[in-house]
């Protein structure tokens, strides 16, 4: 007797609820994982040689003028003097104003886009793109180039992200990376339920919640970012280029 597969849950037509449709065809599943690795290769082909980047999140909901977005604008201005590229994921809210204070700084500006139903088109202020439909596939993107993390306010998206990245830090995937968490007064809950709570009750180590540093001044946080990359990952820095270079 053939057997019976369940039917696929209901989609949309979105590669990823394609894929999350539970039983298909094997055939259908080397599609997927064709246009999985395609996806893979045109943000690897686009986003190489862009130098060391540090990738900034936050959410795409802040407006010009909103404290958040300025202060996200700041970060991308001094990411920019160090030499740095800022990379975002590419939308509006703070992801646009880290690009664009890098625009207006001279700094090279990344975005690492993703389709969605709304929120989500590449900002006004970047050099270099690519959209794709993936999020796993965005979140090695926006891992793969950086030195450090900024993280500014943000949603379920932005924890997300933080909390990606600090799995692959905690696990040994990554390199101890800086994580820069601004502003003080949005983070304060989340760093004392890890410092108090989940430190407590053995759940992370105290190693473990070091990895969030919590910072107000945008000066402060690339400072510590720039003597980072300096010290601990050898990388130069070219004085009459204001770019970097070398690195391991």
């Amino acid at each position: 007797m053939p057997r019976r597969f369940p039917p696929p849950l209901p989609s949309n037509g979105h590669a990823m609820q394609r894929l999350m449709g539970r039983y298909r065809w094997w055939a259908l599943e080397l599609w997927s994982l064709l246009g999985l690795t395609s996806e893979f290769f045109k943000g690897f082909w686009k986003l190489h040689y862009l130098g060391p980047c540090v990738t900034v999140f936050g959410s795409a909901r802040f407006p010009q003028g909103h404290r958040y977005y300025e202060l996200a604008r700041q970060v991308g201005q001094e990411l920019a003097a160090a030499g740095f590229t800022t990379m975002t994921g590419g939308g509006p809210g703070i992801m646009e104003a880290a690009n664009r204070g890098a625009k207006e700084a001279g700094g090279l500006s990344v975005g690492c886009n993703i389709h969605l139903p709304r929120e989500q088109a590449p900002n006004p202020y970047l050099d270099r793109w690519v959209t794709i439909d993936r999020f796993y596939v965005r979140k090695v993107l926006l891992t793969r180039y950086s030195y450090a993390f900024v993280v500014l306010p943000g949603g379920f998206g932005t924890f997300d992200e933080l909390f990606e990245v600090l799995t692959l830090i905690q696990t040994g995937k990554v390199s101890d990376f800086p994580m820069v968490l601004m502003p003080s007064d949005f983070w304060a809950p989340l760093v004392a339920m890890a410092r108090d709570t989940m430190v407590a009750n053995g759940t992370i180590s105290e190693q473990d919640a070091e990895h969030l540093l919590v910072m107000d001044s945008p000066q402060e946080a690339v400072a510590h970012i720039r003597r980072t990359a300096l010290e601990k990952y050898g990388l130069s820095y070219g004085t009459l280029r204001r770019r970097w270079f070398g690195g391991q």
